[in-house]
Formats: structure tokens, C-alpha cells, sequence
């Protein structure tokens, strides 16, 4: 055979469905519906005409600039942008949102989105000799990570009502030695632990294991868990520009951690592509951490759609779990979860449904614009 062992073992991630025979309203991705903004496009257009000579040379390796717009803007915004105020062009965290001490470049790493930074993450602190502790609905990539770098994996079953069992993980973490993963918020289900929850699960877990937080919702209604890192040196927070900050096309990610293990992951993507994120994303990413105040807008109209589509749900039957994310899983009895992705779609609307046995009777649904989730509600009454 002219493959390899491992490629024959691979089970490439599924993407939320790109449709080009027409044009759907998109609400299966968890795309941000609103557009970057404007001064995102402009600073973009502005560099390219300034600088068309740029295109032609490496960019920084480092992205130092953009690691500390990343910085400054953590630290205006707590990491939460959903519940920060804004105030003109300025922007203040929440008081529980506010970090008890300043977030530094250094603690910063990018990638080209968070799939990438996953992919080095997985590769600098997982081993193929210990399994790694996750839930066993979450997001599904964590499966294929393991597959490509043969780590085994240990999954731990949610609880009854969805959320995560943290004592059962911890138990297996401590038995693995391998370390732990999870979305916090978790997809798909948009259900989250408080940052004490965390705080005492890093308490039971070994300082000797790497502890992974995906962020990748926390701006639409979490708690995030960027002030554990003075108490964690194992700590190591994922977040992306796909989300909250309207950049599902700009294909950047990033962690925050110790200076230690951001140097760690470096060093992986530097023995990879020591050039991984493009001059007109690090220019497109910088300016988005400068305008916060648009995005925070945005992911305050994202929250409020969402909780009156939930409330929608639970008028019309359904079984819907409170969500803290851009998005809400759920279903209702007396038809398949399959069954109405597809009359939802004959509709113009894509939502997402998953084959996955124990989660087949549901469905996800991005939260979009306050039309949009108009035109979906008109849509379930119709398919029901």
C-alpha cells in the first residue's frame, strides 16, 4: 500500500455543512452572523494599498504586535465581552470578569484559528504512552487529535443533565496521568462550569498534568478562567477570533498561559511552519482587539437572541438546555433530530444535526441576527 498506518487510521473532522446550490440563511457553523468591524475592513484595505510589497515578504513570525493587542484587550475586557461595559470607544469588564493581575504578551501564543493551536496544544502535552481525560460529548475535533497523534483517550460519560461530571474526570485524570481537556463552555450542549468549579477541580487535578480549558464560546455568557493562570502554573486557556470576535475567516486562535507553556508551544509551531499566521490576518486581528467595544455590542445581541429563542423552544415544546454559547441544543419528541434539520432545510435554513448515538434526537442552532431567528422560528412552526 502506498499509505501509511496512521493514515489508514485517521477520521478527519466533519464540518458544520457549506451548502453552494443556494443561498441558506447559515446557522449550523456557529459563525458569528455580524461582520468584523468596519475599522477591521478598513485597516485591512488600508495595509494592502499602503503596503502591496508586504504581500510579497514573511510576515513576523512572532505576531508580537498581535499578542499584545490580544493582552490589552483581555485586560479591558475580563475575557467576557457579553458582560462588559462600554463606555464611547472604551470598554470595562464586569466586576467578576476583572483580572487580578495584567496579562502580558508573553502569555500569549496565535495560530491560524484554534484548530491549529489544538493540533500544537495536543502535540507539546499529550503523550501516545498515557490516555487523556475528556468528556465524551464535546468538541469534536479533541477525537481526531488523539487519532492523528495515536493518544489514547479516556471519555467520560455527562451527567443527566448534560453538564460535565468533574469528579468522575478528576478520578480518571488521576489514574491516567494524562492530563484534561473540555470546552468550557461545552459544545454542543453551551452548558458551563463557574470558574470556582474549575478552580476546584485544578485543586484535586496533579500540578504535574496538563489542564486544557477550550474557551471558544466564553465571550457569550461563561466565566472565564484567565484568572486561575495566577494560581495554575498547568493551566493552559484556548480561545479564537472565530467567535465572539466575528472572524471565522480570518483563521486565528490563540492560548493564554504561562510564559513557560507558551514557550513550549512555540516551540512545537516552530519545528512546523515557523511563519503560521499571515500579514493581513495579524493586521486584521490587532485592529479587532483595538475596536472591543464593537465586539462586545455584537456579542451582547448574540446573548439576548439566544435567550429569547430558548424561551421560543420551551413555548413550543421542546427540550432546550440553557446555554451560556452563541448557540442551543435541542430537540423535541415526536420528531427525529434528522427529520427536522431536514424540514428546517427545505425551509432556506441550515441548522446542524449530528449522527452521533446517545445526542441523534437533537439539534444545534446558531444564534443569528434578530431577522434571522425570525425567519427560523416561522420555520419550526411550520415543519412541526
Amino acid at each position: 500500500m502506498l499509505t501509511s498506518q496512521r493514515m489508514n487510521n485517521l477520521h478527519p473532522y466533519v464540518p458544520g455543512e457549506q451548502p453552494k446550490d443556494r443561498d441558506y440563511i447559515k446557522l449550523n457553523a456557529n459563525e458569528n452572523p455580524y461582520p468584523p468591524s468596519p475599522n477591521v475592513t478598513e485597516a485591512v484595505l488600508k495595509f494592502i494599498k499602503a503596503h502591496p510589497e508586504k504581500l510579497g515578504l514573511y510576515p513576523d513570525p512572532d505576531s508580537l504586535e498581535l499578542h499584545a493587542a490580544i493582552a490589552d484587550m483581555l485586560n479591558q475586557t475580563g475575557g467576557v465581552l457579553c458582560r462588559a461595559k462600554v463606555n464611547g470607544s472604551k470598554v470595562e469588564p464586569a466586576p467578576e470578569d476583572k483580572i487580578p493581575f495584567k496579562v502580558t504578551p508573553d502569555m500569549v501564543y496565535t495560530g491560524n484559528g484554534s484548530d491549529e493551536v489544538l493540533s500544537f496544544v495536543f502535540y507539546a502535552f499529550f503523550d501516545s504512552s498515557k490516555k487523556f481525560v475528556m468528556p465524551e460529548f464535546t468538541y469534536s475535533f479533541y477525537p481526531v487529535y488523539a487519532g492523528f497523534y495515536n493518544i489514547p483517550t479516556d471519555t467520560v460519560p455527562l451527567k443527566s443533565d448534560w453538564s460535565l461530571d468533574t469528579d468522575e474526570m478528576l478520578v480518571r485524570a488521576s489514574k491516567n496521568a494524562g492530563g484534561i481537556i473540555f470546552a468550557n463552555p461545552n459544545a454542543p450542549t453551551g452548558l458551563a462550569l463557574t470558574r470556582e468549579q474549575v478552580r476546584s477541580m485544578l485543586k484535586k487535578a496533579s500540578p504535574d498534568e496538563i489542564f486544557i480549558v477550550d474557551e471558544a464560546y466564553v465571550d457569550f455568557g461563561g466565566e472565564s478562567c484567565i484568572p486561575l493562570l495566577a494560581e495554575f502554573k498547568n493551566l493552559v486557556i484556548v480561545r479564537t477570533f472565530s467567535k465572539s470576535l466575528c472572524g471565522a475567516g480570518q483563521r486565528l486562535g490563540y492560548i493564554v498561559s504561562s510564559p513557560e507553556l507558551v514557550n513550549i508551544v512555540t516551540t512545537v509551531k516552530n519545528s512546523v511552519n515557523h511563519f503560521p499566521i499571515d500579514a493581513v490576518a495579524q493586521v486584521s486581528g490587532k485592529e479587532a482587539c483595538k475596536n472591543a467595544a464593537y465586539y462586545v455590542e455584537c456579542s451582547k445581541k448574540v446573548a439576548k437572541e439566544r435567550d429569547l429563542f430558548y424561551d421560543f423552544l420551551i413555548e413550543n415544546g421542546f427540550y432546550a438546555i440553557k446555554s451560556s454559547t452563541n448557540f442551543i441544543f435541542a430537540k423535541k419528541n415526536g420528531i427525529s433530530g434528522e427529520d427536522l434539520y431536514k424540514g428546517i432545510k427545505k425551509e432556506g435554513i441550515l441548522i446542524r444535526h449530528f449522527n452521533t448515538p446517545g445526542i441523534e434526537d437533537f439539534v444545534r442552532i446558531t444564534i443569528g441576527t434578530e431577522s434571522q431567528m425570525n425567519e427560523l422560528k416561522k420555520a419550526f412552526l411550520k415543519v412541526l
